[in-house]
């Protein structure tokens, strides 16, 4: 198949492409500047430089292919994700970006639509597995991947099929994994919340597969993770990929009242099940916890 990437330069999109092209699609991305296009070009893709926010030449640049895949966000990383302000560049590439996109794909006669979102959106389930099913509570941070959705699935109709993937918490070879590994070498405080909570992680190369695997998925939004941990065991394992004893540090209950909105929902208890996307493609998250933070540990020795 002929698949078009938006977002194929970042670190999803990166490795998503890499898959697609190993699997035998031709592929297309986004890539604005000649060292995101040499990227591409070096995993085997074509590169095309557009304006996502523009109708016209992402019409242009969508014509032609079978599936669109709409990767791009723009992320804050560090104690920047606590500030409501650092969102807005993401908040218009998921609202607006998602909407070009979608309404491009359907004008070119895109057979189908595969649109990146975020479990965070879920309320606090505590103890609970949380589905497809499971109350939401967007809040204005993340209410973005909200509306991304919406613009997807309302690309689906009897002909056209639109798959909306909320994944968990990435990890990695990414800039948020190794701001983290940073912090707890430095034995500065990184996590918010209950160590009895659970936060649900996926490798970045294990949400690529499920981007893979979403080209056989019927029309639908599908919660995609890795096995889900409490915070305690994923602090154990931030220290040993650290390389330090002992467990990372939580930030305190009086240091949390002042990071803002942003700490509400870093602290939210996500046991997200995975059962409905398995059920529909076969994909399951393949790596452990150890295997997962290795490329980042790689990077630094």
């Amino acid at each position: 198949m002929r698949v078009f990437v938006a977002g194929a330069t970042g670190a999803l999109g990166t490795a998503a492409v890499r898959r697609l092209v190993s699997s035998g699609h031709e592929v297309t991305g986004i890539a604005r500047g000649s060292d995101k296009r040499r990227t591409l070009h070096t995993l085997g893709a074509n590169a095309v430089e557009v304006d996502l926010f523009d109708a016209k030449s992402m019409r242009l640049a969508i014509e032609g292919h079978d599936v669109v895949c709409n990767l791009a966000t723009h992320i804050p990383t560090g104690t920047a994700v606590m500030r409501r302000s650092s969102w807005r560049e993401n908040d218009r590439i998921r609202a607006e970006g998602s909407a070009v996109v979608a309404k491009a794909a359907a004008e070119c006669g895109a057979l189908r639509l595969i649109q990146e979102a975020v479990a965070f959106v879920y309320a606090d389930a505590g103890q609970d597995w949380i589905t497809e099913q499971s109350p939401l509570d967007p809040t204005p941070m993340i209410r973005s991947s909200v509306t991304a959705s919406e613009n997807a699935m309302s690309f689906a109709d009897q002909y056209r099929f639109a798959v909306v993937l909320r994944f968990g918490t990435f990890y990695g070879d990414d800039a948020l994994t190794h701001w983290q590994l940073d912090r707890v070498r430095k034995g500065k405080p990184v996590l918010v919340g209950d160590p009895e909570a659970y936060i649900s992680p996926i490798t970045v190369e294990d949400a690529a597969g499920a981007v893979v695997a979403a080209l056989a998925a019927p029309s639908g939004i599908y919660n995609v993770a890795g096995q889900p941990v409490r915070l305690s065991e994923w602090a154990r394992a931030l220290a040993t990929a650290a390389g330090v004893d002992g467990s990372a540090r939580f930030v305190s209950g009086l240091t949390r009242k002042f990071l803002g909105p942003g700490a509400e929902v870093a602290a939210r208890s996500l046991r997200i099940s995975s059962d409905a996307f398995h059920a529909a493609t076969g994909w399951r998250a393949r790596t452990d916890l150890a295997e997962g933070f290795a490329p980042a540990v790689k990077l630094v020795h």
